[in-house]
């Protein structure tokens, strides 16, 4: 079993309108819902692949049934917590004249320290069967800033492989307690270290206490920093269309190759394909399989000459 764990869950709301204009009122032409997070959106994806799934996080009020409920009839096992503050949403504007995305976000419920200790419990349960965890995206308020660590040293002690994905002072936190594998984007490497550079970044960041570090660089890529080697790897060319949620599918596909035992090459393959097949797909946590098996076998993967 795989656990993601997303603790700033939320209904994921997507318009789209035939041109965004500023300080214009819109006709929307098309809603979609869905239960999203970058934990909920990396299980979804992990789940198609065939594995067995399981998240858990919060989720709270009216909206949070609402994603309970989109969440129920789907492949993946529902451990979240209930919580009395509201699960936020965040809402996408596709502007179909150009492509672009315009993405709100809403703050997360505030999570009490009683309903912290209860995650807490339930973890510990749920970690104790899973092969591997990933942990994903921010903290609501309330949650402790070095949260991340705290799940990382007792997914460690469970013997459980352990993928982070997250930003700012929570990964700052959460490298230092040795995850297996941290997926950071080019700001979020930036905003740790100090560097733009994407290798010295990247090297910087597996240096903090990670075992391997993959940096996701939008269309060019991903590159990684292992024990076993430093690889870049990169689809054949740029797919257009929306790219929430490409970096969550990359997460499930660098998971689910470490669960599976594949080499970094492999690895990288199927993240990257993933990650391209995301962006045609409608949203967050799906990918169009046609394009993922066309680019599975066109991903270039290069071997940097330097030790890692």
């Amino acid at each position: 079993m795989i656990l993601t764990v997303t603790l700033n869950t939320a209904l994921d709301i997507t318009y789209t309108v035939d041109a965004l204009v500023p300080h214009a009122s819109h006709r929307v032409t098309d809603v979609a819902e869905r239960p999203g997070g970058k934990g909920l959106n990396v299980a979804r994806v992990l789940a198609s692949l065939g594995h067995d799934t399981v998240v858990t996080g919060f989720a709270g009020g009216p909206t949070g049934d609402v994603l309970r409920g989109l969440l129920a009839p789907l492949p993946v096992r529902d451990a979240l917590l209930p919580v009395a503050g509201t699960t936020r949403r965040t809402v996408a504007v596709i502007d179909a004249a150009t492509g672009d995305t315009t993405q709100l976000n809403e703050p997360g419920p505030a999570i009490t320290p009683a309903e912290w200790s209860a995650f807490l419990t339930a973890y510990d349960t749920l970690v104790r069967d899973a092969r591997a965890v990933a942990l994903c995206g921010s903290l609501p308020p309330g949650v402790p800033v070095g949260a991340y660590g705290e799940l990382v040293r007792r997914a460690r002690a469970a013997s459980a492989l352990v993928l982070l994905d997250t930003s700012g002072e929570p990964l700052r936190r959460g490298i230092a307690a040795r995850p297996d594998l941290v997926k950071p984007n080019a700001d979020e490497l930036a905003q740790l270290t100090g560097s733009r550079e994407p290798l010295r970044a990247t090297r910087d960041a597996r240096r903090r206490g990670a075992h391997a570090v993959v940096a996701s660089l939008g269309p060019d890529g991903l590159l990684a920093v292992t024990p076993d080697g430093t690889w870049w790897a990169a689809p054949p060319a740029p797919v257009k269309g929306n790219p929430t949620g490409a970096g969550d599918s990359a997460v499930a596909g660098l998971l689910s190759a470490l669960v599976e035992g594949l080499p970094w090459p492999d690895r990288l393959r199927r993240a990257v394909a993933l990650s391209a097949a995301t962006v045609p797909a409608p949203a967050a946590g799906e990918y169009d399989t046609r394009t993922y098996t066309e680019l599975l076998g066109r991903v270039t993967v290069k071997e940097h000459a330097a030790a890692a």
